[in-house]
């Protein structure tokens, strides 16, 4: 585990939410000593940044919809902190399975 550094899986559960860079050093952090319930959070992350960058280009076309994408993936976000704070393994509504499933190499 993760304890070694000084750092549980569901401190670095959360470092993983805040913004590229936190996702970067969680999956770092998480590459030496494989957990599960971090790597669940990378999956659902990576998805949800995803979505957040669709939101962003699609609101240079279609600013309404690409606005509705954004506060959708905030929302999801926020969601996916909390259940990650509480140290739970809840995907976020409706895309969240898709997420474990397209993303299960991290």
């Amino acid at each position: 585990m993760a304890e070694e550094k000084g750092m549980d899986d569901k401190t670095i559960a959360i470092i993983s939410h805040i913004t590229i860079i936190g996702w970067i050093v969680a999956l770092v952090m998480n590459s030496s000593n494989k957990s599960e319930h971090t790597s669940f959070y990378l999956r659902q992350m990576l998805g949800l940044m995803i979505i957040a960058i669709a939101g962003s280009i699609v609101s240079y076309i279609i600013s309404f919809v690409g606005m509705a994408i954004s506060i959708l993936a905030l929302v999801l976000w926020i969601l996916s902190l909390i259940s990650a704070a509480s140290g739970e393994k809840k995907e976020v509504p409706v895309v969240g399975a898709y997420f474990q499933d397209w993303f299960k190499g991290l």
